[in-house]
């Protein structure tokens, strides 16, 4: 179960300066406890997992095409996880702009 419990990372402004902190977010499985999350992250990226805060938001509506169907969007479950002081994950790093 620990291999299917982190579906990706989400990459965003607001996750990418929470990366600078040491605070990284991933979209997770909806019945994944925080324990499973931290030993899925500790085991994938070799870090040490200090604290995880989940929070689970209702997938959106939307209408598409010509014909305006309505589509839902699905649930989406987010882990935030906090590291060991100067631990990081090399997916979370941008290189510098011009």
């Amino acid at each position: 179960m620990s291999e299917n419990v982190i579906i990706r990372p989400i990459i965003t402004e607001k996750s990418l300066i929470d990366a600078k902190n040491g605070i990284f977010t991933f979209a997770v499985e909806g019945k994944a406890t925080k324990f499973q999350i931290k030993k899925a992250i500790e085991s994938m990226f070799s870090v040490h997992v200090k604290l995880i805060t989940t929070v689970k938001t209702k997938g959106k509506k939307r209408t598409v095409g010509r014909k305006r169907l309505t589509v839902y969007k699905p649930d989406l479950k987010k882990a935030r996880v906090k590291l060991a002081k100067d631990e990081k994950i090399d997916l979370f790093e941008v290189g510098e702009g011009k």
